[in-house]
């Protein structure tokens, strides 16, 4: 892959450093939780620096070890008692605003493509809607907790279609990863997401995203009283 802008890097590095900071305030300032993340992106990042995930063709696709890990804690928060605990304790509001991050790295997406990093399906010009979801969050925010009347439906709704969203341009990403398993973007494949420090948007930012959804809808599922 051709050297990128530094801008490129820095905005993308700014938004984990936001992500990070909005989730931690939403698991009220958890040093657990901010351990967790700093530990899993100092692991992800020297990983990824070694080139392991820039190796193409392999099997299992190497990418799969930036996906896996998160989601399979994510399953393991929602099967376990404590885990269902920690999510119902979430704050609901920094959940919402947590999803603002989606706009710069919409961007940051874009930037990539204009350097061939990723395929232009990946960006708001092609497949990906997903800026929709970050320019929506604080609409969303401030007619679900600021207004005399909390709407629960409206949280409801939009965390259902905005986590399709993030699902879309998930699946379409890993399609175009020029593995065995590729079905798109052939003539420019998604190479960026393979190298430092992109690797941590679907290790870390995506992760955080999906659990983020799904964390609100099942406190405003399961608890009424949740806004």
């Amino acid at each position: 892959m051709n050297t990128l802008p530094l801008y490129i890097s820095l905005v993308f590095g700014i938004t984990l450093l936001a992500s990070i900071f909005l989730f931690y305030k939403a698991a009220h300032s958890s040093k657990i939780v901010l351990t967790i993340l700093i530990s899993w992106i100092i692991i992800q990042s020297i990983v990824s620096i070694t080139g392991f995930y820039a190796s193409e063709n392999t099997l299992p696709p190497r990418f799969a070890f930036l996906l896996m890990p998160p989601l399979l804690l994510i399953l393991l928060l929602f099967i376990s008692k404590k885990g269902k605990l920690f999510i119902d304790g979430l704050d609901l509001k920094w959940l919402t605003l947590l999803h603002i991050i989606r706009i710069p790295v919409e961007l940051v997406l874009l930037w990539l493509f204009m350097n061939k990093g990723i395929p232009e399906l990946m960006t708001f010009e092609g497949r990906n809607f997903d800026i929709i979801s970050g320019i929506s969050a604080p609409i969303v925010y401030y007619f679900a907790f600021l207004k005399e009347q909390k709407n629960i439906r409206l949280l409801l709704a939009w965390n259902f279609i905005c986590l399709a969203l993030v699902i879309n341009i998930a699946i379409n990403a890993v399609l175009s990863l020029p593995t065995k398993f590729q079905q798109f973007a052939f003539d420019q494949p998604n190479l960026a997401l393979l190298h430092f420090p992109f690797t941590l948007l679907p290790s870390v930012l995506v992760p955080i995203v999906v659990f983020s959804h799904l964390a609100s809808v099942r406190q405003l599922l399961c608890n009424k009283k949740a806004i």
